[in-house]
Formats: C-alpha cells, sequence, structure tokens
C-alpha cells in the first residue's frame, strides 16, 4: 500500500474536502471560539418584516465537525462577539477559562465584528507582552493574543487554528486580518492559519443564494464550512505529522521526551 499521496508536497489546503473529519479525528476535544458563524445562528423574518437572530449551536460548523469527526466540540461562541467582549467580559461570565473545559485544540474564528462592525483598529503583534497578557495593547490584536495567552496557560500544548476572512467578506480589512493572523502563527508555537481568504470559496451571491438566508448562513451552510474547516485541519495535520505526534497526550501529565 502506497501512503505517499497523504504527504504530497505538492497538495494545497482544501484540494480534498474530507466528509469524516479526516484527521481531525486525533484531537478528542476542540473549543470554538467566535461570533454569530460559529454559533450556527439562524437569521428569521416575521410577517411584519421584523428580523431575529437565533444562535442553534447544533447545527453550528463545530457540532458538524464533532459529529464528522467523533470528537467533542465546545461553542464558545455567540452571535455579535468580538475579541474585546470574549476578554473583558464573555469568557469569564460563561465560565470559559475552567479548566475542566480545556480542549486539545482551539478553532479561533473572530474579528468580523471587531474590526468590519465596530471599526476596532486591527493593531499587530506588538500590541501584545509576551510576558504579561493584561498589559497588551487593547487593539483587535492585543485582545485576539490574550486569548491565546490565556488557553495556552490553561492548556500549554494545545493546537491553535486561526480563521480568516473567506473570500468576498471583509474586503476593506480582510488582507490585514489575515496578515496579523500569520504574525500571531509565527510569535505564538502550536499556531496554524486556516486561510479560507486564500484558498477557500468565495462568498459571492450564487454561493450566499445557496446556502444563505438574510445575512446569516443557513444549515447547508454550516455544514460546508464544517467539511471545510475539517479539510483544512486534516491537511494541516497531514504536512505537520510530528507537531501532533503527541496530540493524544495534551491535557495529561504525560509526553514522550526524546
Amino acid at each position: 500500500m502506497d501512503i505517499n499521496y497523504l504527504f504530497d508536497p505538492n497538495e494545497k489546503p482544501l484540494d480534498r474536502l474530507v466528509t469524516d473529519g479526516g484527521y481531525c479525528g486525533i484531537m478528542r476535544t476542540i473549543a470554538c471560539i467566535g461570533d454569530s458563524l460559529a454559533s450556527g445562528e439562524l437569521e428569521s423574518r416575521d410577517e411584519n418584516g421584523n428580523p431575529g437572530w437565533h444562535d442553534i449551536f447544533d447545527i453550528s460548523w463545530g457540532q458538524y465537525l464533532a459529529r464528522m469527526a467523533g470528537l467533542k466540540a465546545y461553542n464558545f461562541s455567540r452571535g455579535g462577539m468580538t475579541a474585546k467582549e470574549y476578554i473583558n467580559s464573555f469568557a469569564d461570565t460563561m465560565g470559559y477559562w475552567d479548566k475542566d473545559l480545556a480542549a486539545q485544540g482551539y478553532i479561533i474564528a473572530l474579528g468580523v465584528n471587531d474590526i468590519l462592525n465596530c471599526h476596532w483598529p486591527v493593531g499587530s503583534v506588538d500590541d501584545i507582552c509576551l510576558e504579561d497578557y493584561t498589559k497588551n495593547n487593547t487593539t483587535f490584536a492585543g485582545y485576539y493574543g490574550q486569548i491565546i495567552q490565556r488557553y495556552k496557560q490553561i492548556q500549554p500544548d494545545a493546537k491553535f487554528f486561526l480563521v480568516t476572512f473567506p473570500k468576498g467578506e471583509g474586503t476593506e480589512n480582510g488582507d490585514e486580518h489575515r496578515a496579523l493572523l500569520y504574525s500571531l502563527a509565527e510569535l505564538f508555537d502550536n499556531c496554524y492559519v486556516i486561510d479560507l481568504r486564500e484558498y477557500g470559496v468565495e462568498y459571492n451571491a450564487d454561493f450566499r443564494k445557496k446556502f444563505f438566508v438574510g445575512g446569516h448562513m443557513n444549515s447547508a451552510g454550516y455544514l460546508f464550512t464544517a467539511q471545510v474547516i475539517a479539510s483544512y485541519i486534516d491537511y494541516i495535520i497531514r504536512h505537520n505529522m510530528e507537531d501532533f505526534s503527541q496530540i493524544g497526550f495534551v491535557g495529561t501529565p504525560h509526553k514522550y521526551i526524546y
């Protein structure tokens, strides 16, 4: 049996779409940190045209991914969430710093509300104090970095997957957001970028007609997103096998020391 196809150096992310979770399954717990699109939010409209927004975790891409890969996923998310609110109140209120909820992997999909809706400055890795996260500057980068820093304290060997804006979203700031995430992945160990802006599908009118209702995805959109996220993480793992060789020990007192 030839398994070299799994490690093809010419393969690009998302060349293969997995529907069973792929190598995501080697992680037994993941936490999904994000806003409405991480929460399975559906948009309603009543007979008078009044809109409603409803977080339905069961159809979030994190839970679809969990069912595909046979792992446990936590929704550390809510519609409208920002990195600033996550740090200043939300995570504390919801108990998301609880060590009993520590995960082997963290998928962070934040920035739309911070940058596009609240017009918060993006900032840079210079806003992050590695010695004391409470001294981070109050930019998106500073708050986002603090999220990573605090979870690294809780679960030092966890893997972090940072999600860019997709094509067609946040055109005016998407490239700056993407560049920041790559800088964060260089600054922190065990961090990887899920670059939907470069390799993902474009959220154009045809895509929205199929996978959106109003301003948010429908159930098919969240399932498709789960397949994309799973496929990208599967690619990352297969092309960084040594990085993930001890993932089963994450959250335990054990490791293999060479």
